[in-house]
């Protein structure tokens, strides 16, 4: 048999799909592009694979040995600031400033790229960080979400989510704009782009390796404004399908944040001892993660409302 080339592949994965080559590029190049990388005329940048693999709901982890020196370079610096952001959202107040002086910098090394998805990443990232005054407004948030969003997905319709195709950072940017709809008090919107957007990478997402540690996030956060909308038996089953695929998949890191939660339904429900029960694990599990932020709102949650303290 044949071994297929990655042009092929992505061309005999696109078709079965009844995906044409003007929706798989989208925002992202121009549909010569792909047919000439079907054709096996031209290798697009390694963003763009990935990008393109990802939008078909295919693997993207083998083809890290098409990358070139520049794209090496690039690639580590994203690890590196992804490893600042979550350093960020995790430090004390004092110690964000030098976190975000150290992700900024490391932004302006990517500035002199054209690559639209790398000017999409750098815009996202910039949100996160804030500015040096403090994070922005939720109105401010949302326009710059939706500004980064456009980028790629011009097209992008949040209430027909299913109809679209999305790379894993596009779905990120998705769930944030959940996020600061909730933040807005417009929980009904946000819940129904989080239903919508659980279900599109349920059903899209199962062959990338990936795939379960984005469906524990946005189970997080979709859990997260169930809660305050009060609707806590939904709540509950959301953040027991993000807790088993924290366990089945060893994406240990959202399992705390989701174990908080499950801990907020029992309160809420008034079973108070199983709610002892899963906010001492996760208690101690943001405790060996280092999360110090979301461990002292627990100790704070606990003393109000159990009227304990921690160890207990």
């Amino acid at each position: 048999m044949r071994e297929l080339s990655l042009g092929e592949y992505i061309k005999q994965e696109r078709i079965r799909q009844g995906i044409t080559q003007e929706q798989l590029c989208e925002g992202i190049c121009e549909p010569i592009t792909i047919s000439r990388m079907e054709n096996g005329k031209q290798i697009p940048s390694y963003t763009r694979i990935c990008t393109f693999l990802q939008r078909l709901g295919l693997p993207d982890d083998q083809y890290f040995a098409l990358l070139n020196q520049n794209e090496l370079e690039i690639k580590t610096l994203q690890d590196e600031i992804r490893a600042d952001i979550i350093r960020f959202g995790r430090a004390k107040p004092e110690n964000r400033p030098a976190i975000r002086a150290s992700g900024i910098q490391k932004l302006e090394k990517l500035e002199c790229t054209n690559e639209r998805i790398i000017q999409q990443y750098i815009l996202a990232m910039r949100g996160s960080f804030g500015t040096p005054q403090g994070a922005y407004s939720p109105k401010e948030r949302l326009e710059l979400l939706l500004e980064t969003l456009h980028i790629t997905v011009p097209n992008c319709n949040l209430e027909e989510i299913g109809l679209g195709l999305y790379s894993l950072d596009e779905t990120s940017l998705i769930s944030q704009i959940a996020n600061v709809y909730a933040d807005m008090g417009q929980l009904n919107k946000s819940i129904d782009i989080y239903r919508q957007l659980l279900k599109y990478i349920h059903k899209h997402y199962s062959k990338i390796s990936r795939y379960a540690g984005k469906v524990a996030l946005v189970s997080h956060n979709y859990t997260q404004v169930l809660l305050i909308s009060g609707r806590y038996k939904d709540a509950f089953e959301i953040a027991e399908l993000g807790r088993n695929i924290c366990v089945k998949y060893n994406h240990y890191q959202f399992l705390p944040g989701i174990l908080d939660l499950m801990g907020g339904c029992y309160f809420y429900q008034g079973n108070l001892e199983k709610c002892k029960e899963y906010y001492r694990d996760a208690y101690y599990l943001y405790k060996v993660i280092g999360n110090e932020r979301d461990r002292l709102l627990l100790e704070k949650a606990a003393k109000e409302r159990l009227g304990l303290d921690f160890p207990f």
